[in-house]
């Protein structure tokens, strides 16, 4: 029975060992688990016979090896043999392969020679062929030479009316220059072309009167016409003429790229067209209908309508104000020329306004800078006369009027620094060079004066309110100087009804005339000075911040030495000499410093209380903290104007808090709290007792409040009551809220 067991043992191993050998790894595990689930030695059984099994194999192993081994060997040999011959042949093939590429290179020059001289032999056939079609209309031209003699009549008109009106332009350049174009008394009226009435007159009588028949000899167009009137064939010719014309308008009027860069860019451009539509104006007149004024109405508009486009482009590439006011002057004298024969220029003084903007817009970036360099070499420092003429001098530039000043003995200061003198003096030029922009537009007085105020508005609240908002912000205006451009703005202000004036007696326009623009200086003025004061009010906090920031309290001092700590003394010292310097502020502005500054050092100090960092403080350092200083600061007046007490409300809850812990008066706080005439009204019970739990003992640090060591623990008592009386009314007043 045995036997018979062992036989099925081994065969069933067998055919194990033969699935595992025959099947996926991943389906032995079955297979195993069956060797297990046999008798109990039986798996000792199976593993013997699997490590017979894998001896078995291994030995197959070993023989395959060696009988291979031999082979593998020689292979390694032979292909170690082949590897320099492969190395020979891969430098054959680079070295065939780089003649290739050289023998290719000079093909495809070659090749690309022979598409070049293909390409120059097409164009060769097909110029001749269109000199082939082209050869009859170079006969007719050969034969009709009274064409060329009609284009040498446009050059001769265009050079002759060049010189005409270069001369035009000279004079009324040189009178410009010589005269203003209103006298001193900004009354004197002058001619449209920039001479007074007289001067005007006086040239027109010196100067010869030309025509254009004097200019220009226009017998070929006279013959031209007639010889195709003869054969019949006018129409033919007008039509030529008419189509030519056109052609040579439009390239009349194509400009220069860099026109915009010079003056002469610019009268040349004018020139040619000058010179066109005077011919054109000659041929309507003197021919009969080889040219229409409907023919020279549309050659106009056409030309118009591009000169319009092409110096609006060039003009807004200009950024200089003398260079934009030469070619306010062409556009006049052109538009005016071409008036006179009959063509309509209204478009052309309307775009005079688009100029006018553009050369309003160089003055106002010149004066910015100009404005800038004012504020840079400001001393901000009130101006000091020694003696009456330099007083005059000052006086002469700017309208000031003080009767206590001229009172006064020399030398003396006056109040403004001496860039007011300097803004007003170049606000006055701005209007000058404003007012040559006006000349020759003809425009009433009252649209003059209209323009002069309009920019000089832009002067005022754009450009130069710009300019103070800056200087305002500049880390290096301290209080000095912003107090003295608070001082420079109220006489610039004040002095707004000046350059109202002025520019009145320059138009002659009465300000009381309807629709009369007013000057908006008054608003620049008041916007920069609040933005003074504000910077004034963020800079003193700012410095009294630095003072407590160096704040060193011995926290736990027992007795007060009665006296003020040294940074606190050094901060009412710096106080009393800037409230000093305010005194030369108007009234109000004086005063809201003052108790702006107050305030922020009483705040400040209270936060240097309440801080949550400090644990413990004394009573002691309370002491410290008293009236000593603060007392000092709103018993002194600082600043004149503050009716009874009003300055020592910015301490009133500092001071009733310190008070309240000095006296140790906390029977009376808590009796009268919440009522209105409560001698401690201002202390917040949480402040109190935010105060108070950094004064008491506590066992963990033993710190000892400095007038509990006589009777410690009374007092110590004491605390703990005021402490738990004041934790009440704070509850109560949360469950209140």
């Amino acid at each position: 029975m045995a036997d018979s067991e062992s036989l099925e043992t081994i065969t069933e191993h067998e055919r194990i060992l033969q699935e595992i050998e025959s099947t996926d790894t991943a389906c032995v595990g079955p297979t195993l688990r069956s060797v297990y689930d046999d008798q109990p030695n039986a798996h000792k059984r199976f593993m013997e016979k699997l490590d017979a099994r894998i001896r078995n194999h291994d030995r197959e192993i070993e023989k395959m090896c060696n009988f291979h081994h031999q082979g593998f060997v020689d292979a390694i040999t032979e292909l170690l043999k082949v590897r320099a011959d492969a190395e020979k042949l891969m430098g054959q093939v680079s070295d065939t392969n780089r003649r290739l590429q050289d023998a290719g290179r000079e093909v495809t020059a070659q090749t690309e020679e022979v598409i070049r001289c293909r390409i120059q032999q097409r164009n060769m056939a097909t110029t001749v062929e269109k000199l082939q079609l082209c050869i009859p209309v170079l006969e007719m031209y050969k034969a009709v030479d009274v064409i060329v003699d009609l284009l040498f009549i446009t050059l001769f008109s265009q050079a002759q009316q060049h010189r005409t009106f270069n001369s035009a332009v000279q004079k009324q350049v040189t009178l410009s220059c010589a005269k203003p174009l209103y006298g001193l008394n900004g009354r004197t009226p002058l001619h449209h072309n920039g001479l007074s009435t007289e001067a005007a007159d006086d040239e027109e009588m010196d100067e010869e009167v030309l025509t254009v028949q004097d200019l220009v000899d226009f017998s070929p167009v006279y013959r031209c016409l007639h010889i195709y009137t003869v054969l019949g064939d006018r129409e033919t010719f007008e039509n030529y003429y008419r189509k030519q014309r056109k052609k040579q308008a439009r390239l009349v009027l194509q400009p220069q790229s860099n026109m915009h860069e010079t003056v002469e860019g610019y009268r040349k451009y004018f020139n040619q067209i000058v010179g066109f539509f005077v011919v054109e104006d000659h041929i309507l007149h003197a021919t009969q209908g080889l040219v229409t004024r409907a023919f020279t109405d549309e050659l106009w508009n056409m030309a118009l309508s591009k000169i319009i486009a092409v110096l609006r482009t060039h003009s807004s590439y200009c950024n200089d104000p003398d260079l934009v006011l030469e070619l306010k002057n062409l556009i006049v004298i052109f538009a005016d020329t071409l008036q006179g024969y009959g063509f309509p220029v209204n478009r052309l003084f309307d775009l005079l306004f688009e100029v006018r903007d553009q050369y309003n817009e160089t003055l106002l970036k010149k004066w910015a800078l100009v404005f800038r360099d004012i504020f840079e070499q400001d001393n901000y420092s009130p101006i000091p006369v020694e003696n009456e003429e330099e007083y005059k001098a000052v006086i002469s530039r700017f309208p000031f009027h003080d009767a206590e000043i001229e009172k006064q003995q020399f030398p003396k200061k006056l109040p403004m620094s001496q860039s007011v003198p300097q803004i007003y003096s170049q606000v006055k030029e701005f209007i000058y060079a404003s007012l040559k922009f006006s000349e020759s537009l003809h425009r009433s007085s009252t649209e003059i004066d209209d323009m002069l105020r309009k920019s000089t508005n832009l002067l005022l609240t754009r450009t130069l309110s710009s300019c103070l908002q800056n200087l305002i912000k500049k880390p290096h205006i301290g209080l000095t100087e912003l107090v003295q451009i608070i001082i420079n703005t109220t006489h610039l202000e004040h002095a707004c009804k000046y350059l109202e004036d002025f520019i009145t007696n320059i138009t002659n326009v009465s300000p009381e005339t309807v629709h009369t623009t007013r000057l908006y200086g008054l608003s620049t003025f008041k916007d920069a000075r609040h933005a003074a004061e504000g910077e004034i009010y963020t800079k003193l906090n700012q410095k009294i911040d630095e003072f407590i920031q160096l704040a060193d309290y011995e926290w736990g001092m027992a007795e007060s030495d009665g006296r003020a700590s040294g940074y606190l003394m050094d901060l009412i010292n710096f106080l009393r000499s800037t409230f000093q310097v305010f005194t030369h502020l108007p009234g109000k502005v004086a005063q809201t410093a003052c108790m702006s500054a107050c305030k922020h050092l009483a705040t400040s100090l209270m936060q240097m209380l309440l801080d949550t960092e400090l644990k413990q403080i004394s009573m002691g350092l309370s002491g410290t903290l008293d009236s000593y200083g603060l007392s000092s600061i709103h018993h002194s007046e600082p600043v004149p104007g503050f009716q009874g007490d009003t300055l020592q409300l910015a301490f009133i809850d500092l001071r009733q808090l310190l008070d309240l812990f000095m006296v140790w008066d906390w029977s009376t706080y808590l009796a009268d709290y919440g009522q209105p005439t409560s001698k401690y009204l201002r202390v917040n019970p949480s402040t109190a007792l935010a105060l108070l739990e950094k004064m008491k003992d506590t066992s963990k640090k033993n710190i000892i409040f400095s007038q509990f060591r006589k009777n410690d623990r009374d007092k110590q008592k004491l605390i703990e009551t005021v402490v738990k009386q004041l934790r009440s009314l704070v509850n109560g007043m949360s469950q209140h809220s």
